[in-house]
């Protein structure tokens, strides 16, 4: 999908970062992870032949040490003009188990787009004791609904939810709003057992969504509502 603005941002300071690397090659490329909050961390990695850390890693423990806890975006590209590249297989393990709803930035054909990382590592294996925290994503305009406890469910394709405690995000939104709750019970369902202008709804969101699409719908409390 398209970075959103936000994302842009992170994409932007990965990019940058990476030109001012010179020809060490101890350090040749960058990345940059943005967390709940909006708040960007950028790191290089560090090669040796034993397996120094990859820039994506080394992002992740800058965000920690300030305190970072759940990261939204993560972007890394390469020295000398090389601009956005994908993360490598032990960083996408890494990011799905500490970070399980991160989207990460990668290149097309197009120009740059986010995908979940579950999208990268298909068919994985799921660390069970890393315990990183959920996020569900929410569009802007549904903040209020979902704050004031207007909105208690949401109906997602290709788009996993967990049971359990989780943070809500509203992408888009100019204060990085967030909010915590809890996804209380997740339903299977058909795109067919949908009224007519829930389908047409879904289907505007997600445009690539097949006839028969099977669906979840999850149940959700906001903590203190």
């Amino acid at each position: 999908m398209e970075p959103l603005e936000a994302e842009r941002r992170v994409i932007d300071a990965a990019e940058a970062l990476a030109r001012t690397l010179g020809d060490n090659d101890n350090h040749t490329v960058a990345a940059a992870a943005m967390d709940v909050d909006g708040n960007v961390y950028k790191a290089v990695n560090v090669y040796h032949f034993n397996g120094g850390p990859c820039a994506e890693l080394v992002a992740l423990g800058v965000a920690a040490t300030a305190g970072a806890k759940q990261l939204l975006t993560i972007a890394a590209a390469g020295d000398r003009g090389r601009g956005l590249i994908p993360p490598c297989g032990r960083c996408r393990q890494v990011l799905l188990d500490h970070h399980p709803d991160i989207l990460v930035a990668v290149p097309s054909e197009t120009g740059p787009v986010v995908r979940p990382v579950r999208k990268l590592l298909p068919d994985t294996y799921f660390y069970p004791d890393a315990q990183g925290r959920r996020i569900v994503r929410f569009n802007k305009r549904y903040h209020d609904a979902v704050t004031s406890g207007e909105k208690t469910s949401t109906i997602r394709w290709d788009d996993p939810i967990a049971g359990g405690p989780a943070t809500f995000v509203f992408e888009g939104h100019p204060e990085f709003a967030r909010v915590e709750g809890e996804i209380l019970s997740i339903e299977p369902l058909h795109l067919e057992d949908l009224d007519a202008e829930h389908a047409a709804g879904l289907r505007k969101h997600y445009p690539s969504m097949p006839e028969g699409a099977e669906l979840l719908r999850a149940t959700f409390h906001i903590n203190g509502s």
